[in-house]
């Protein structure tokens, strides 16, 4: 790794920071440094929820780094586009939950990043956007993302703008699902404490049935949901969850 992002583990959560500089501008480094906490994580069955932070930078982090662009041309799929594609598509397949905590603002490729957490908390006063059209640029990753959070007039008012949006209009919009008055941090940190008490098996069934039910046909969906259901009632999770319930005691799940 490059130095340009740190993992760290306390307990059932992992954080992932950016850490690239005050903008946390997204490079060749910063990509193959990411995906290899995502690929660290990805198989940690004690792992039960992932947070994303732009550390200590000004900003969660600020896009691209327009100065690789310069010898980009018919080659940018080959040393950009589907690299970077790659590593979006890792950190939305983690299978755990995971939760982008916005300290600072996130544009372009920034928000590219949150877009693909499963949860977004924000600072109060924080702007996000998909700011490329400003450079005569395109959000393509964000652009699928962005529409099945908003639907696609609000996408494409983001995207052809190139437009920032407040914290309130990105709340009533859907694309973030929490304004934080203090730290985002501190406000995901609690959120990944809750997610993290629940069953994680539930949590990650649960991950894997609604994203299938924004890529699947609904029947196989259904399908999905009944295997899914009897995994759960094969696991210890659930027992040990009924059993804590009658007891009057909160559960303590072994993720099994």
């Amino acid at each position: 790794m490059d130095g340009t992002v740190s993992l760290a583990v306390r307990g059932a959560v992992a954080e992932i920071a950016l850490a690239a500089g005050p903008l946390n501008l997204v490079t060749r480094p910063l990509l193959r440094d990411l995906n290899a906490a995502i690929r660290d994580l990805a198989g940690r069955a004690g792992i039960r929820c992932v947070i994303l932070h732009g550390g200590e930078g000004r900003a969660f982090c600020a896009g691209s780094d327009i100065r690789e662009f310069a010898d980009l041309r018919a080659d940018a799929s080959e040393h950009k586009i589907l690299f970077e594609d790659m590593v979006l598509r890792n950190l939305a397949r983690l299978p755990m939950p995971t939760i982008a905590a916005i300290d600072g603002p996130a544009l372009g490729g920034g928000l590219e990043l949150a877009l693909a957490c499963d949860l977004r908390v924000l600072r109060r006063g924080v702007a996000v956007g998909l700011t490329e059209s400003r450079l005569g640029g395109l959000a393509g990753n964000g652009s699928v993302r962005l529409t099945r959070l908003v639907g696609p007039a609000r996408a494409k008012e983001m995207l052809f703008t190139g437009e920032t949006i407040s914290d309130e209009q990105a709340l009533a919009w859907g694309v973030v699902n929490r304004i934080a008055d203090g730290s985002a941090l501190d406000a995901a940190r609690a959120m990944a404490a809750t997610i993290a008490a629940r069953g994680p098996v539930s949590n990650r069934l649960a991950k894997a049935l609604v994203d299938a039910a924004q890529d699947q046909a609904l029947d196989a969906a259904l399908c999905a949901s009944t295997v899914a259901q009897q995994a759960i009632f094969d696991s210890s999770d659930l027992h040990t969850g009924v059993a804590a319930f009658f007891a009057k005691r909160e559960p303590e799940f072994d993720g099994r």
